[in-house]
């Protein structure tokens, strides 16, 4: 039986016929607004533009004063980073790579604010496996957390701050943040506000330097990644063949002459 006619009648089904109407009006809707001009968006309402480059493209992060730590939480978590990621003959420490700064900027966007997160309860405990459980966002972690940290070097340190503390005072006290076996006052734990820095230290360390830290690509040149090179087809069939060519950003490289 031919499965668009009515087994009855021999007829177009009104199933068939329906459908036949409903993609021949839907593909002239979406010819009509193409040639008008128009933003054509996707069907049932989404509002996604089909529009090519209108898509937010990433900023550059440039050298400058802290965009949302303090003075005081900016100095912290440099000193956090340098640990997290000290320097050797490898790298440059986590500092000098500009994962604080990378940091920073993440916090005073999207990521800091949660904004593109579902931050409303119900809020239970879950496993370690399940992430955070609260509606703390990141920004509000770091700030309430980098005070509990102050405030715990301080009671427990003599009055020393995290910055006073030597190389190997600092490192024992972060091996404590990480086991959780620092006590913290307040809504942050010791071990959430490591597991939350220690992330981001690496995230700031291997991303893009548009991002603000990688300063020089200096983890893809450790590592011998090489970036975001549009094209590769050259070296394809190269089998067993060291790849030489220096690592490309997203911003290209500070040593490509601009030409006007």
């Amino acid at each position: 039986m031919n499965p668009s006619k009515s087994p009855n009648t021999g007829q177009p089904s009104v199933f068939h016929t329906s459908r036949r109407r409903f993609l021949a009006t839907t593909a002239m809707a979406l010819v009509g607004l193409t040639a008008s001009g128009a933003r054509a968006k996707i069907l049932f309402g989404t509002g996604l533009p089909w529009d090519s480059g209108s898509i937010e493209p990433p900023r550059q992060v440039l050298p400058g004063p802290w965009t949302f730590f303090t003075p005081r939480e900016g100095e912290l978590v440099e000193a956090i980073v340098e640990r997290l990621i000290p320097a050797d003959d490898l790298s440059v420490s986590g500092k000098d790579a500009g994962c604080a700064v990378f940091i920073d900027r993440q916090l005073s966007g999207h990521y800091g604010t949660s904004d593109r997160l579902y931050m409303k309860g119900p809020f239970q405990p879950g496993l370690p496996t399940q992430g955070e459980q609260t509606d703390l966002t990141p920004a509000m972690r770091y700030r309430q957390g980098l005070k509990a940290l102050d405030d715990h070097c301080r009671r427990t340190m003599d009055g020393k701050s995290f910055t006073d503390l030597s190389p190997e005072q600092k490192d024992k006290l972060l091996t404590a943040m990480e086991a959780g076996d620092a006590k913290f006052d307040g809504p942050v734990g010791s071990g959430s506000l490591f597991s939350l820095l220690l992330q981001n230290t690496m995230e700031g360390f291997f991303a893009d330097p548009i991002y603000g830290g990688n300063r020089d690509m200096v983890s893809w040149k450790m590592i011998g990644f090489p970036g975001t090179r549009y094209d590769y087809r050259d070296h394809v069939p190269k089998h067993n063949q060291k790849y030489t060519l220096p690592p490309v950003s997203i911003g290209g490289r500070g040593d490509w002459a601009r030409k006007g």
